[in-house]
């Protein structure tokens, strides 16, 4: 099975939050860890964020946070990366992010998962990449903006020039699966 070298993971900070999503986002990071996958991510330390951290360090793995100044002003950096890089602003921390990055993959999450996550979709269908991306739909979580989605293409919003721009798995173990068929493309 073809797979990446890094993973760019996309997943929400907050701490409440179900705890299948928890159980997801500990589990990509095991299974990134155990297999040789680097984690590149957002930096923090605490939701699902920490827990993709924690797991894949935990496994063995590598982790690269990246995170812009402002928010490491806020203390909420995780303190025991492999690497982490400090840039000015938040679009030099997604385009960081983006370039350490085979193939992405889209945990539940907020505001800034929906912002990455969207941009990095976007920039494929613009075709300034043609790296796999996944969708982890944990508990039909993303279901609201699959349907926009599905319904944006419907409308001609949305193109993949012959090609899907994501696939989408229910399971975290459906992920590496998911990303070797994109690469297979």
């Amino acid at each position: 099975m073809l797979k990446p070298s890094s993973i760019c993971v996309y997943c929400g900070s907050a701490e409440d939050v179900a705890q299948p999503y928890k159980d997801a986002a500990a589990e990509l990071g095991r299974i990134a860890g155990e297999n040789g996958i680097d984690v590149v991510y957002g930096g923090g330390r605490s939701g699902l964020m920490g827990l993709v951290a924690n797991a894949a360090l935990l496994a063995g793995g590598r982790v690269i946070g990246v995170l812009p100044q402002a928010i490491v002003a806020m203390e909420v950096a995780h303190g025991a990366l492999t690497e982490t890089i400090v840039v000015d602003t938040i679009h030099r921390r997604k385009q960081t992010m983006a370039d350490r990055a085979e193939a992405f993959v889209i945990l539940p999450g907020g505001l800034g998962t929906l912002d990455e996550g969207m941009e990095i979709l976007a920039w494929r269908q613009l075709r300034f990449h043609d790296r796999p991306v996944v969708i982890v739909n944990v508990d039909g979580y993303w279901d609201p903006l699959l349907a926009m989605l599905e319904r944006a293409a419907a409308e001609g919003f949305i193109y993949a020039r012959g090609k899907t721009l994501f696939r989408v798995v229910t399971q975290v173990e459906h992920v590496l699966p998911a990303i070797a068929a994109q690469l297979a493309e």
